[in-house]
């Protein structure tokens, strides 16, 4: 007993250690991101440069070669390359290019047409997405959907079937269905880009409730929730699970609207859980900012 009440003592100075040195690493990564994001805007800084180029200048004249200049200057155009890269890819969502299936019996002598989609979520971009699409129909220019790296999540098919319908297909006038290709991609994107914000909000949501790590200065409430996850595919539905065996479902709308929550306990429904939860809020992001509150 006596070698027990020894150790305890060491056993939690021990863990006081550890734990003091993983925040230590945590610091540490926080600070080097932080130098990372603050080099990065000075070398995509105009000003910035133009005094390295002006140094480079004074340096060649006097015959003097200065490498750590040239680093900076060769830095600086990296990350001016990077700027440019990522305003197109900002404001370029959608691009098109052609492509060659080198199948030999593919249809259309393998002319294929290429649709990119970029997706941004937090300041990142996503890997893009691609379309491709063909022209199997024959005495037809309509295209089909070829290829593609959608999500299964995404509904693909009836997006095509909407904007890209087959030559067969007939409206009440007997006329052959026109395809919108420009239609197809908007409303393709639009989903794409749900779908990512549907799924960061989920990501919010666990931040809020102390399960991505714990805030700083936040109490610990009587009943924590101990998870916050998509329950399905779409990200659409969200379950939430209390410590004391409740759990919940919300149904959340495309663009983030809250259509229904509901919360069983061992008692049926509880109604007050969901006050509790919802207060007035109408959208996702506001069970955000209201657990973030509590």
């Amino acid at each position: 007993m006596a070698t027990d009440e020894r150790q305890s003592p060491e056993l939690s100075v021990a863990d006081k250690l550890d734990h003091e040195i993983e925040n230590l690493r945590a610091q540490v990564e926080l600070l080097k991101q932080e130098l990372a994001l603050q080099t990065a805007t000075l070398m995509a800084s105009e000003s910035t440069r133009q005094i390295l180029k002006h140094s480079s200048a004074k340096k060649r004249s006097r015959s003097k070669g200065n490498s750590r200049l040239v680093e900076l200057l060769a830095r600086a155009d990296k990350q001016s390359a990077h700027k440019q890269q990522c305003l197109y890819r900002a404001c370029a969502s959608i691009t098109t290019f052609k492509v060659r299936d080198p199948d030999p019996n593919a249809v259309d002598s393998g002319s294929v047409l290429g649709l990119r989609f970029e997706v941004m979520s937090k300041s990142r971009f996503f890997r893009p997405y691609y379309i491709m699409l063909n022209r199997p129909y024959p005495n037809s220019r309509h295209l089909r959907v070829h290829r593609h790296t959608v999500p299964p999540c995404i509904p693909l098919s009836g997006v095509a079937a909407r904007h890209l319908p087959p030559p067969t297909a007939k409206d009440d006038h007997d006329r052959p269905k026109k395809q919108d290709l420009s239609s197809f991609a908007r409303t393709l994107r639009r989903e794409l880009v749900r779908y990512h914000n549907r799924t960061a909000v989920i990501g919010d949501l666990r931040s809020s409730a102390g399960l991505e790590g714990k805030r700083e200065g936040a109490k610990e409430p009587e009943v924590p929730i101990i998870d916050i996850s998509a329950a399905d595919a779409q990200a659409k539905q969200i379950r939430i699970e209390w410590s004391d065996g409740r759990s919940g479902r919300l149904l959340m709308g495309s663009d983030g609207d809250i259509l229904k929550i509901v919360v069983q306990g061992d008692n049926g429904q509880d109604r007050e859980a969901v006050r509790q939860l919802l207060g007035a809020s109408t959208r996702i992001e506001d069970i955000t900012k209201r657990m973030e509150e509590i």
